[in-house]
């Protein structure tokens, strides 16, 4: 085995081979993936395959249709089949506000190009006319929707990258990972060392006890998952044809065509946890013992969608682990607290995104930025609070909503509260609505007197819209007060201290105890930071940012050189904070201390 690589990845599931496949097509030949077995191993395998477009948040939605798209390139590519069935998909609507949610998503659609659109029941009856649509309102069918072959998707990857100089070693588990002086990584094997300048964590179970071999926490958990294969259903082979994917969200449930049967899983109530303090060396391709009492509320449900799935036999079932992250959302990117060590975990649906996060971390490591903002899936999101009781709740309740309707600022509860100040208690007492910001209890408004502080979310105006602007209208006519805590605290001092922040943001320093806004923006010119820098003394600031992206601020910082004669402490645990505001703000403060605080 080579001594020296540029890239080092570890693991050969469909992530691993993503990145080693996108880092290959842009010319940096010089990689090596290490996986501890054969590829495909731990969740991989066992995938049901199916894959979706359309997320919340539209740069990932860009990620899943690149994804989906690339498949037939990577076949022509190489050669080898990805199992495509191009079938689409139908969204089912039970209920008015997931009429609504469909209606949003096929706004979005629109917006970004995809082919998304309302369909008539009559379209639905047409497309699978064994589905009983009783109860339902509304569909929308998108077109890009398929479902594929795991193991052909992650060899052929893995083909791709080979046929671009990508070393790929199979059971080859690494051992040992040690951060060197020049930033660089010295990886160990059974096959001996490798020298390399840039770490990429893509371990899938493993992934927590590869982050231990760096000395990092990754908030990452597995949890059992079934489905089913039903024997050959006449229904099915008379159509002569091969149903859309059904997204019947309502029922908690998913369901397609395999063979001329169906395949159907579900997120039940009550998902077990597994291999909560480690997992198994041994583990690889075993799947877990089948328990279909679990999810028999959820079969009854997509049976009584497709009456046809009553009467079929059971020709497999699936149990098998899936890694999942306490807000469901993949782990991606540099880790913070590191130097070229970068992680992609808690990919649950990973043929739905796998092509794009490949390419996200090709471009971060080759080009020091993505080239679209991920932040939702960063994982400098999460930091040193999070616990691993907090892990184990979050991931429970993730599991079991995982197709429940959650609506815009809707706070989930799980490990709640994990941290709190100690203003926490009055403000509760005082009629505050909290969420949730880098683990801390933040209140986002207040109900006033005779009003109880509960919040009924959906896609239309909630209890909050009446006193959050009544909280508007008072500090905008008077005065009021905001509990700012949570935000990201820095003390940046030394004898560059000024040089270097000059450098890293795009406004002139504030002289001497002055303050001003001043952004920090990265290398494609979108924002890192909108800080509020505070001069205390010519080589001393003080930097007030957004709490919730303290980890990407020092990652930034990390990245552009503090060691020499700059000097970072981070003061966001330790300090409270309140601001003022409103035009009689100087008026109260005068009257607190009784100091003259006119201009």
């Amino acid at each position: 085995m080579q001594k020296t690589a540029e890239v080092v990845i570890v693991g050969g599931g469909v992530a691993g081979c993503s990145v080693a496949y996108h880092l290959a097509k842009r010319g940096c030949k010089n990689v090596v993936l290490l996986e501890r077995s054969e590829l495909t191993s731990g969740s991989t395998w066992h995938a049901a395959g199916n894959t979706h477009v359309l997320q919340d948040n539209a740069n990932l939605s860009k990620l899943h249709y690149y994804t989906v798209r690339l498949y037939p390139q990577l076949e022509e590519e190489t050669g080898q089949s990805c199992g495509i069935h191009p079938v689409g998909g139908i969204y089912l609507a039970s209920t008015p506000e997931r009429h609504d949610q469909i209606r949003i998503q096929a706004s979005k659609a629109k917006y970004l190009g995809l082919d998304f659109q309302t369909i008539s029941l009559e379209d639905v009856h047409e497309m699978n006319p064994l589905l009983n649509l009783d109860g339902i309102i509304s569909a929308m069918f998108e077109h890009n929707e398929l479902h594929i072959d795991p193991s052909g998707v992650t060899n052929a990857y893995a083909a791709g990258a080979r046929m671009n100089g990508v070393k790929i070693h199979r059971n080859t588990p690494v051992t040992a990972t040690t951060q060197q002086p020049n930033g660089g990584w010295l990886v160990e094997t059974p096959e001996g060392r490798i020298e390399t300048k840039y770490l990429v964590n893509c371990a899938g179970l493993w992934g927590r006890e590869v982050g231990k071999l760096a000395g990092i926490n990754l908030p990452l958990m597995p949890m059992e998952h079934q489905y089913f294969v039903s024997e050959s259903i006449p229904e099915i082979e008379a159509l002569g044809r091969e149903i859309p994917l059904i997204h019947d969200n309502d029922g908690e449930y998913y369901m397609r065509q395999e063979g001329k049967g169906l395949l159907v899983g579900a997120y039940e109530l009550g998902g077990l946890h597994w291999a909560v303090d480690g997992t198994p060396l041994d583990f690889g391709h075993e799947l877990l013992p089948n328990d279909l009492d679990r999810v028999l509320d959820n079969v009854v449900r997509a049976m009584d969608r497709m009456p046809c799935l009553e009467t079929a036999g059971i020709k497999r079932i699936v149990n098998g682990p899936m890694i999942w992250t306490p807000d469901l959302m993949p782990l991606v990117g540099e880790v913070s607290q590191l130097t070229n060590y970068f992680v992609i975990g808690g990919l649950i649906p990973g043929f739905s995104i796998g092509g794009g996060l490949g390419l996200m971390m090709a471009e971060w490591i080759l080009d020091g930025q993505p080239s679209l903002d991920i932040w939702p899936i960063d994982v400098a999101r999460f930091g040193d609070w999070v616990t691993h009781d907090y892990v184990l709740d979050t991931t429970a309740d993730n599991y079991q909503t995982r197709f429940r309707l959650f609506f815009p600022y809707e706070e989930r509860t799980a490990g709640r509260p994990l941290r709190t100040r100690p203003a926490y208690e009055h403000q509760k007492d005082n009629g505050a609505m909290f969420g949730a910001q880098f683990g801390w209890e933040v209140p986002m408004w207040f109900a006033p007197e005779g009003m109880p502080p509960v919040e009924n979310f959906s896609f239309r105006r909630t209890e909050s819209f009446g006193p959050v602007g009544d909280e508007c209208r008072t500090i905008r006519s008077s005065v009021g007060l905001l509990d700012t805590s949570a935000y990201a605290k820095f003390i940046v001092k030394g004898p560059r201290a000024a040089e270097w922040l000059d450098g890293l943001t795009t406004n002139t320093l504030p002289r001497h105890r002055r303050m001003s806004l001043a952004p920090m923006v990265h290398l494609r010119g979108g924002v890192v930071a909108d800080f509020t820098v505070a001069r205390l003394e010519d080589d001393e600031f003080l930097l007030i940012g957004a709490g919730v992206a303290e980890n990407a601020h020092l990652r930034w910082f990390r990245k552009n050189g503090f060691s020499s004669g700059v000097d970072v402490t981070s003061m966001s645990v330790d300090w409270v904070g309140m601001s003022i505001s409103g035009p009689n703000s100087r008026a109260l403060l005068s009257d607190l201390t009784g100091e003259d605080f006119s201009n």
